[in-house]
């Protein structure tokens, strides 16, 4: 789940990845519900220069809270060890842990929080209560800082496309996303050279490989059954492609009738289609993630749906020689108005800054040392996952399923695209995930998904109670 990934990095994944993007988030921090910047203690700084362009106070202590899942922590204690050669005055407290909301809620709800927080995992603290408390600094300084790589560029220069916006809340951005993370469609390569197979590029050609796929006793695709919204990605992908991005937006917005667009209609059909001539493994709906994925690493499946984490949560699981690649959803029909190597594509693994910190300068200088090419490659070779940073894969040697990864977004290049309801509004990602997972045990026709779906999402837009956001 780490993807968890923003995401998506959702929560559900990230409780194993540590990794995207969401679900078991504490909803509310109990009595913090005021404060914030504004009444925040002066807090320790030093002076700024260009060796130090964010005022760090030298022999102030930096304490950090780094999520510990599967990308663990030693691409943190890299990044620790690297702000100590800096800061030599300083000692560094760093904590891996697992549930993160379990162990800073009263920290925050007392205004003692550490000075940075990787905010991941199942159990993370919720971001939108966070920001409605004011329990996080504005990273505006750090994003116009100078990279640590390059000081003629500023950080948020520095950065993958939507990282920024990935972040950002109510026209502030209020946590940066360490990783970047892309979903698709994923294929063992050797598997499909041996029979001859040629991944599709549009839904026709899918459903015409998977009559094969099937005639060559291989079930042509599985999912994390138990957590339908990993085939949430394939659906809510190909919809994207066909609707464009006001297609995303009316989503995120919730417009009227937003789930009754034609492409979203499509696009569930397409995949009770799949329901519906046998394509999908059976009893795929009851299978964990590490079920379904250990089916299909075994090459009992030939396709299953994921984030890019997978590659680094199958690490020890799949075979040598499966040599597994992504590659994106199809495309619908020839009237897509994105193409078809669009991706959905969100950064995840979600570090923060508390308001209350005692050290907010060094919080904010340990992620420009995080979030710089040395830090980031570190990382990337750790844990074969894409970092937010640009360029960090240039010069690795890349494992198949993350050099698979980078060709598809460069393919993609400025055709990304990613939902926001799904951090914006967790009743409604959860009644999309309940609906989808009906659809594909074909309880349930495409147009009552429709109707499910846009019921809920009517019910989020009437809800006073619930804070609106808008794109």
């Amino acid at each position: 789940m780490n993807p968890s990934s923003q995401l998506r990095r959702y929560p559900t994944r990230r409780a194993v990845l540590g990794a995207a993007v969401a679900g078991a988030a504490l909803p509310v921090l109990g009595g913090c519900v005021t404060g914030g910047e504004d009444d925040t203690a002066e807090a320790a700084s030093g002076a700024k220069t260009a060796e130090n362009p964010l005022g760090v106070p030298d022999k102030t202590p930096l304490e950090v809270v780094i999520f510990k899942g599967g990308y663990g922590d030693e691409y943190a204690v890299n990044a620790e060890s690297l702000y100590k050669q800096r800061y030599p005055g300083a000692t560094v407290d760093h904590k891996g842990i697992q549930k993160v909301g379990e162990a800073l809620q009263p920290r925050f709800v007392a205004d003692t929080p550490p000075d940075v927080v990787d905010n991941t995992g199942a159990g993370r603290l919720d971001l939108a209560t966070l920001v409605g408390a004011g329990k996080l600094s504005d990273l505006a300084d750090l994003l116009d800082a100078p990279s640590l790589d390059d000081p003629a560029k500023k950080v948020r220069d520095t950065l993958l496309p939507g990282v920024v916006d990935d972040g950002t809340f109510d026209n502030k951005v209020q946590t940066l996303n360490f990783t970047y993370t892309v979903w698709g469609l994923w294929y063992s390569k050797p598997l499909f050279d041996k029979h001859g197979w040629t991944f599709p590029t549009t839904w026709d050609a899918m459903l015409a490989l998977c009559e094969q796929i099937k005639k060559a006793g291989v079930a042509p695709w599985t999912y994390q059954g138990k957590y339908p919204e990993y085939l949430n990605d394939p659906l809510l992908a190909m919809a994207a492609k066909a609707g464009g991005p006001d297609l995303v937006k009316a989503v995120d917005n919730l417009e009227p009738n937003a789930w009754k667009q034609p492409g979203l209609v499509d696009a569930a059909s397409a995949i009770a289609e799949l329901a519906g001539k046998g394509y999908i493994l059976s009893g795929s709906e009851a299978l964990s993630h590490t079920e379904a994925q250990a089916a299909w690493s075994q090459s009992q499946v030939a396709i299953i749906p994921c984030g890019s984490w997978l590659e680094a949560e199958q690490k020890g699981i799949t075979p040598d020689g499966f040599d597994m690649v992504m590659a994106p959803a199809p495309a619908l029909s020839s009237g897509d108005k994105l193409p078809q190597t669009a991706l959905q594509g969100a950064s995840s693994e979600s570090f923060i800054v508390p308001a209350k910190a005692k050290n907010p300068r060094g919080g904010l200088e340990f992620l420009r040392i995080l979030f710089s090419t040395t830090a980031a490659k570190r990382f990337a070779e750790l844990n074969s996952t894409m970092p937010s940073v640009a360029g960090a894969l240039e010069g690795l040697t890349l494992s198949s399923g993350l050099g698979s990864v980078k060709t598809a977004v460069d393919a993609a290049g400025p055709n990304t695209f990613t939902y926001r309801f799904r951090t914006w509004y967790a009743p409604l990602a959860k009644a999309v995930d309940d609906a989808t997972g009906e659809l594909a045990t074909r309880r349930i026709t495409p147009a009552q998904w429709s109707d499910r779906v846009q019921k809920a999402a009517d019910a989020v837009a009437t809800d006073t109670a619930v804070k609106k956001y808008q794109r």
